[in-house]
């Protein structure tokens, strides 16, 4: 048996066909749990290409046993995938949506470069077959085929469309490869492309030249362990042994055991340097296994991540932590002994542990429950950052405030978070040049003002705010923060504020269901869902049903309730309803609602202002000079 690391593309170099037994299971490869994973691998080695970070280490992709096989003199040479089908032919998919979107981009010389680490060329025995650097196992060898040969996305999706069923919800899924295809070329189109309006990494710079860089990388930053059996391996011990599950060490293990190792080399005092500042790590908060993204981690983890995010600013993904930790510690010193490192992670534990786990007095709290609510965690390297300053509490409140505003704002207009680890980084980069106050952070989140990435200003915001069905874009925990925040700032100088700690619910003033006691002013009835699609383009209804069902989902038409009402009284005539309501709560947002003698669309514009002026008072939006 034979070991050797070799780029991924290597294996694709030589006239060869890489083939799956047909004993081996078919691809079962699928989005969330592998594809996406690798993109995100992919993507860092481009993102680290193009912004000239040549120097980064290679990312192994895992192991492969190949075993060779007896090939006649004139067939293309043979070896056996022992181990590693998934990932290879996943790699084949991907060659192939880079292939087909450089040829629809016109970069048609490097699509035929790309293409060459997919087909064998020259004399083949069987040319339907031995053309194909890898072969899968049977039962996925046609849809294998109609990625790799057809050509084109549009040709992909004209051979497999989207069907769905009679009486279905959901479109049939298409075979798995075909999937995986248009997973990637959707990736590479967002990646070169851009998306939801933002613009791609380095926009500036010319489409051919960016996938270039990205084709160079392929070829040299994505590796694997190959491993060739001898005549006498037994393929089927190996295969055990590798795959083989024993309890993985987590990231901060590994770093701890790589820092104290140094302090031995260096001669510095071990134990008393864990006592000092490492004995703490080790206490139970730090196990405490915490979601990101698609998985549960400990919080050691998440802290580690944050904090080389936030010293190198630039994207860490976590389970590239021990080499990327390793790799900044050696290249660029950072620190002059171990024990100032050591002195820094525990400080830097300290400003995270506040974060993940505030004290209810803390300045940091409401922030804290704010970003929980809005699942945004991308901003943490840059709260570490501006903590490790020692900002005065009104700073923080300040740069708090304009946080909240930015997020709240975006989240109404229906923007993404997507780009928000890249936003905030380039945040933390600018203000680690100008400094770490509230006058700075506004000034740059402001200079985002308008764009796709940035600052929804006022003008964007209450054209939202009146118009956009919120539960499109808002889910039930934000739209309760927001109404909240309204409620507790809707007193006067002469009341006390009324503030509720329990949970709260949504309530739709105008009922959804709301046709059988709400009939229109000239009294006639609005139409049920499907009266709707069935009706004429002449009837009267139409028209008014329409503008009813708008406003039923905007801000305008919500409030909170401290316990819900039950369907009949949720459901009955504006009379009713309102009494009902004022009666199960206090909150002055709901309170509010006894002015109001009607309940129409008119009443729900008009609501829908008045709570929009409070909402402009709390989420203050970006400097008018840079927006």
């Amino acid at each position: 048996m034979k070991a050797d690391a070799a780029p991924l593309l290597a294996l694709f170099e030589k006239k060869a066909r890489l083939e799956v037994p047909l004993f081996q299971r078919q691809y079962v490869w699928s989005r969330e749990p592998q594809w996406e994973p690798l993109w995100e691998d992919i993507s860092r080695k481009f993102t680290e290409r193009l912004e000239g970070r040549i120097d980064a280490p290679v990312h192994f992709l895992g192991a492969m046993v190949l075993d060779q096989k007896f090939t006649p003199s004139t067939h293309v040479e043979r070896r056996q995938v022992i181990d590693g089908q998934q990932r290879l032919t996943t790699f084949q998919l991907f060659i192939s949506a880079f292939r087909d979107f450089c040829r629809e981009q016109g970069c048609v010389d490097l699509a035929n470069e790309a293409e060459n680490y997919t087909f064998n060329r020259g004399m083949m025995a069987n040319p339907e077959v031995d053309r194909f650097k890898v072969w899968p196992t049977q039962l996925d060898q046609a849809q294998f085929r109609d990625a790799l040969t057809l050509g084109s996305r549009a040709a992909v999706e004209k051979k497999h469309p989207l069907v769905k069923r009679k009486y279905a919800r959901k479109y049939d899924s298409r075979p798995r490869m075909i999937e995986a295809y248009l997973f990637f070329h959707d990736q590479l189109t967002g990646f070169f492309l851009g998306e939801n309006g933002d613009p791609p990494l380095l926009a500036e710079r010319e489409l051919a030249t960016r996938l270039e860089e990205a084709f160079q990388t392929l070829k040299s930053a994505l590796q694997v362990v190959v491993i060739d059996l001898d005549q006498g391996d037994d393929a089927q011990v190996i295969f055990e042994t590798l795959n083989a599950r024993g309890e993985p060490l987590l990231p901060a293990d590994l770093l701890r055991n790589y820092i104290f190792l140094r302090a031995a080399r260096q001669e510095e005092p071990q134990e008393e340097l864990y006592q000092a500042y490492w004995s703490s790590f080790d206490e139970p908060f730090w196990r405490v296994e915490v979601r990101q993204g698609r998985l549960n981690r400990p919080r050691s983890d998440l802290f580690m991540q944050h904090f080389l995010t936030s010293r190198q600013l630039m994207d860490i993904p976590i389970k590239h932590l021990f080499v990327e930790y390793r790799f900044w510690i050696e290249r660029n010193r950072p620190f002059q002994t171990v024990r100032e490192e050591l002195e820094t992670l525990a400080r830097q534990g300290g400003h995270f542990r506040r974060l993940a786990d505030p004290a209810k007095d803390d300045m940091v709290a409401p922030l804290m429950r704010f970003l929980e609510i809005f699942d945004v965690g991308t901003c943490i390297p840059l709260l570490l950052m501006i903590l490790e300053a020692e900002i005065e509490e009104a700073e923080w409140k300040a740069i708090a405030g304009d946080l909240e505003s930015f997020i709240v704002r975006r989240a109404v207009v229906g923007s993404g978070t997507k780009n928000y680890n890249r936003l905030f980084l380039s945040v933390a980069k600018s203000m680690k040049k100008t400094g770490a106050n509230a006058g700075n952070f506004r000034k740059i989140l402001s200079e985002h003002g308008g764009s796709a990435s940035g600052w929804p200003n006022d003008e964007a915001f209450i054209k939202a705010w009146q118009a956009q069905h919120a539960y499109q874009v808002l889910n039930n925990p934000k739209i309760v923060h927001i109404l909240r925040r309204i409620s507790e700032s809707i007193h006067s100088a002469k009341q006390e504020p009324i503030t509720f700690n329990g949970s709260l619910t949504v309530e739709h003033i105008l009922p959804q269901k709301w046709t059988d006691h709400w009939p229109f002013a000239d009294g006639s009835k609005g139409l049920s869902s499907w009266e709707l699609y069935t009706a004429e383009a002449g009837d009267p209804r139409r028209a008014p049903t329409q503008r009813r069902n708008s406003a039923l989902q905007t801000m305008g038409n919500l409030t909170l309730l401290t316990q819900s009402l039950n369907s009949s009284v949720s459901n009955s005539a504006w009379a009713s309803k309102k009494e009902g309501m004022l009666d199960a709560t206090l909150l002055p947002i709901t309170q509010r609602l006894r002015r109001f003698e009607t309940w129409d669309e008119d009443a729900i514009d008009k609501r829908g202002k008045e709570l929009f002026e409070h909402a402009l008072k709390i989420w203050a939006g970006p400097d008018q000079a840079q927006a």
